[in-house]
């Protein structure tokens, strides 16, 4: 195996190097909390857990992280399963934290056995002023020295409903004064009086995260429990659970990484359910979400996703990725897979006055010259035709090849209406134009080169501009959604990312009349203008939708 330069990959070849798990295989995890949809986020840890455990022939569980006593959403979890099978993965077990409650409520048994645990009556806001700071070490707790006995009488009755919420909790009994107060006598058990969507109304107690975790780790035989870097200073926490229980001989460990930032993107569930909830997107899969279900539904692929993951790494220091660097992963994945289409975003007719009025004829297009196998497709060509209104402009502006009329330059200079490529078709020339009486350009007359047609091997001179179109008689009006960032910066308050009001625009454009046998779902090249689907949800043929998935980089501007 080449040696690997992700840092927790070197981790854990030195403990398969040095037999830490005797022959067991590697284990990793994903455990989620399913009370809303997962983002790009934590597609890297998807991606980092999963493929760790398949690069050394280890499993990866699908845990959820359900300690908390409130009614998680099937809607949420169903979400979740569809992301981690879209993404390519597929999980060794699926399992519940709460499946584990008995062994824990025996774990916290155990260290006020060991004189390890205690309950404490300090109201939250005593506990807190008892806790110390960053410079000032704590101040114990007045019941942090009751005797076994007490504590074990006290906390079966808490588990035995005879208190209310928020009476009492268990504690850990570490060090008031260590300078990571993470450790400085945690919360370890709290009352809730609440059912559980799984255990019912069992239990009216329920363990702290960081109690819990390391104990479902341990349980399922976790070698390896990959986190994000806010859990560093938790770390010592983890350890000294597992190892004060002393049920499991060889326990897990925690690897923390930096966890993924991106430019223009929001990465809290809590935000991101506001979002939903006020109505500033349409649902939790609405395209413009950094959702794994919005980025689904918006076209993009998992091997773009996953390529991402891979190119980003893996690091122990905070940072911020440029979103360009997702899109060019998508752009890139896409290039060589999906067919193009002519489409016509701000249409704009063409008028070709030495064309036979009545005649039409088929062009011989290719679906993706990148990629022959794709062979390639015939849209018709006549009189009128529809060109984008960015291809024409009455005095042109340097270096611009499209379409332009006959005109003459300030130096009294007469120009020639210039000539262009129709891709697939023929040579055109423009020669005119009209307009309304607000200034607007509505019609554009060319003429065209019968010699010229495309595939006839005509060499006879050179054009350094090619457009493409649609003939005007079988187009079809198409509804295609473009997407600006979700999030931009707010102008009012620097470094913070406010809802961008003008994050979609909905616009008619007019398509070659194949895009009609397309399903919902599929992506296409709309030529020249970048990368589009059929809108999963809303496209029909009697109501064809595309949603933009990311665009090219232009020639011109």
């Amino acid at each position: 195996m080449a040696e690997s330069v992700n840092f927790i990959h070197q981790i854990i070849e030195k403990d398969i190097e040095d037999k830490k798990y005797g022959d067991n295989p590697i284990i990793t995890r994903f455990p989620p909390e399913p009370n809303g949809y997962l983002h790009i986020g934590h597609a890297k840890s998807i991606c980092l857990n999963f493929s760790t455990a398949m690069k050394y022939g280890g499993l990866c569980n699908l845990r959820y992280d359900d300690t908390n006593p409130v009614k998680e959403d099937v809607e949420y979890i169903d979400s979740i399963e569809e992301d981690v099978r879209w993404l390519g993965f597929k999980w060794n077990e699926r399992l519940w934290a709460s499946d584990y409650f008995d062994t824990m409520y025996e774990a916290a048994l155990e260290l006020i056995r060991k004189g390890k645990a205690y309950v404490c009556q300090l109201t939250p806001e005593e506990m807190k002023e008892y806790r110390g700071t960053l410079t000032e070490p704590g101040k114990e707790s007045p019941y942090r020295n009751r005797s076994v006995e007490e504590n074990m009488k006290l906390f079966r009755e808490m588990k035995d409903g005879k208190y209310a919420d928020g009476e009492m909790v268990l504690r850990a009994k570490i060090d008031m004064a260590s300078p990571n107060i993470n450790m400085r006598d945690p919360i370890i058990y709290r009352i809730a009086h609440a059912t559980h969507h799984n255990t019912g109304d069992k239990w009216c107690i329920y363990p702290m995260y960081d109690f819990a975790h390391p104990i479902e780790d341990a349980i399922e035989g976790i070698t390896h429990s990959i986190c994000t870097l806010e859990f560093e200073d938790h770390r010592p926490l983890y350890d000294w659970v597992v190892r004060e229980v002393g049920f499991w001989p060889n326990p897990p460990q925690q690897i923390e990484f930096a966890r993924l930032n991106i430019t223009n993107t929001v990465m809290s569930k809590r935000y991101l359910k506001k979002l939903v909830e006020d109505g500033v997107v349409d649902g939790w899969d609405d395209p413009r979400m950094p959702t794994i279900a919005g980025i689904r539904r918006r076209g993009y692929t998992p091997e773009a996703v996953r390529n991402f993951c891979e190119e980003i790494g893996v690091s122990k220091a905070n940072s911020t990725v440029d979103i360009a660097q997702l899109e060019h992963c998508v752009r890139d994945d896409l290039k060589e897979k999906v067919p193009s289409r002519n489409v016509i975003f701000d249409p704009i007719k063409v008028i070709i006055t030495n064309y036979p009025e009545g005649q039409y004829e088929e062009c011989e297009i290719e679906n993706n010259p990148a990629v022959p196998e794709m062979g390639s497709r015939k849209v018709t060509f006549s009189r009128e035709i529809w060109v984008d209104r960015a291809d024409f402009m009455e005095i042109p502006e340097k270096k611009y090849f499209r379409l332009y009329p006959p005109y003459t330059k300030e130096d009294g200079t007469a120009v020639d209406g210039n000539e262009v490529r129709l891709k697939g078709a023929y040579f055109v020339r423009c020669t005119g134009y009209d307009k309304d009486e607000n200034g607007n350009v509505t019609t554009v007359y060319a003429t065209y080169d019968p010699e010229t047609r495309s595939g006839s091997g005509f060499e006879g001179r050179k054009v350094k501009g090619t457009i493409h179109f649609v003939d005007a008689g079988s187009a079809v009006p198409i509804t295609v959604r473009l997407f600006d960032y979700l999030m931009i910066d707010d102008p009012d308050e620097p470094g913070r990312l406010m809802a961008n009001p003008e994050s979609m625009h909905v616009i008619t454009c007019m398509a070659e009349a194949s895009i009609l046998d397309a399903e919902p779902g599929d992506r296409f090249q709309f030529f020249r203008h970048g990368y589009f689907n059929a809108e999963p949800k809303l496209y029909t043929r009697e109501t064809p939708v595309f949603n933009e998935i990311v665009g090219l980089k232009s020639s011109w501007k």
